[in-house]
């Protein structure tokens, strides 16, 4: 599966943008999808994880109510809402995959787009 992300950009605070993550490969509806976000001086984090069916999901509680993950299938493609974006939301965002069941963590997934920026600011 090879992963390209697109949608980043500059917004201001309380602010929304949709992320894309398109997907190649046949095997797209069998992967969880995850994204993660790296803010400059900090480390990788989990933002949403979804599994192979759309009613599991998880999300990091810095983005809970605010951000919301979803997949089509038959798009290969999965997305993340983000409204009422935050200044501390600021930060370079990744989608991954993996087989199976979502993780939490990064090292599970083997599959990574190139990431999209994301800046929020007035």
């Amino acid at each position: 599966v090879q992963l390209q992300a697109s949608g980043g950009g500059l917004v201001q605070p309380g602010g929304s943008l949709r992320l894309s993550c398109a997907a190649s490969g046949r095997s797209f509806s069998t992967h969880a999808m995850a994204w993660f976000r790296k803010a400059p001086g900090k480390e990788r984090d989990i933002v949403a994880a979804m599994d192979l069916g759309i009613d599991t999901t998880y999300y990091a509680d810095s983005v809970k109510g605010r951000f919301t993950i979803s997949r089509d299938n038959a798009k290969n493609t999965a997305y993340l809402q983000m409204n009422s974006l935050k200044v501390e939301d600021t930060a370079i965002y990744y989608c991954a995959a993996r087989p199976g069941l979502s993780s939490r963590s990064g090292s599970d997934y083997g599959y990574w787009g190139q990431g999209t920026q994301v800046t929020v600011s007035s």
